[in-house]
């Protein structure tokens, strides 16, 4: 019978897996309902800061997805989504302070996620970081000949 998903050993189940997917959770949901009522309610005064918003939401949900999902695949999806968001606070915050007027309203990587305690800033360092981690456990479980045949909640 298969494992529950992230039940492997050092994976997203327990310790700072759970906590990251947690968090990663709670920004999604967060951008998600920032972005929803900034599109549905003032559009039209800053479309590409509300826009960049609901980018960063979907971001966060598809970083959560492949942490919580774990093995190869899941690494692999929540790389590119953490790169993607490391990419865009560091973008969108650069720019954000250089060019002010461009962002007539903040987006959640608006000067590099202060409204959000720069926690925008740190988390995709983290994940990234939790991420090389859970890659080099599963290689060295590989290595050993004990790695769980890959799949869902995988090292």
């Amino acid at each position: 019978m298969p494992e529950p998903v992230g039940t492997e050993p050092g994976g997203t189940a327990a310790g700072p897996g759970r906590v990251l997917v947690a968090v990663y959770a709670v920004f999604a949901l967060a951008a998600g309902a920032r972005a929803a009522v900034q599109v549905a309610t003032r559009f039209s005064e800053a479309p590409v800061a509300y826009l960049l918003s609901a980018l960063a939401a979907v971001v966060y949900v598809v970083a959560t997805v492949g942490l919580a999902r774990g093995g190869r695949g899941g690494r692999r999806t929540a790389v590119v989504a953490c790169s993607v968001e490391l990419a865009g606070v560091l973008v969108v915050g650069t720019l954000s302070l250089l060019d002010p007027a461009a962002f007539p309203d903040e987006t959640v990587w608006s000067a590099f996620g202060r409204g959000y305690g720069f926690v925008p800033l740190v988390l995709p360092v983290l994940g990234l970081l939790w991420l090389r981690h859970q890659s080099e456990v599963a290689a060295e479980q590989e290595a050993a000949g004990t790695a769980p045949e890959d799949g869902p909640g995988r090292a």
